[in-house]
């Protein structure tokens, strides 16, 4: 199955007095690794789709399982796949490992959205077809 796959790197900043990444700092890993997944493998800078184009992504679910700690100075692989795709909303999964060990599963749904208008809209033809790319086999 084909996937977007990126590296983060857990910085000292990150991580608690347990010496673990703070569980917030996962939700900033995965919206990185967004943003990197719309410049690298969608083609179109994420800040350019929100100030230039006014075209927004909120997130309206997530899920995460935590699975093993992430500590400082970890590098771990983060595969994203797309789970679902509908009219509006994007389904993306984020699989965090090091080595073999999956250490976060996150499932996070945006709404592709006119921010001008502040209401959802129809995903468009040319984003669908890069996120059926790496979608998930049903």
């Amino acid at each position: 199955m084909a996937a977007f796959t990126t590296t983060i790197q857990v910085r000292f900043g990150h991580v608690d007095p347990a010496g673990i990444a703070y569980y917030p700092r996962i939700y900033d890993y995965v919206h990185e690794v967004y943003e990197e997944l719309w410049e690298h493998h969608v083609g179109v800078r994420y800040y350019k789709l929100l100030l230039e184009e006014r075209l927004g992504f909120p997130l309206v679910h997530s899920a995460v399982d935590f699975r093993a700690p992430l500590r400082f100075g970890d590098r771990p692989e983060v595969r994203v796949t797309c789970t679902h795709l509908g009219r509006s909303s994007i389904g993306l999964r984020y699989v965090f490992r090091l080595g073999d060990q999956v250490c976060v599963d996150a499932r996070m749904t945006t709404v592709c959205t006119d921010l001008r208008a502040m209401r959802s809209i129809e995903l468009p033809a040319e984003f669908r077809a890069k996120f059926e790319a790496i979608r998930e086999a049903a």
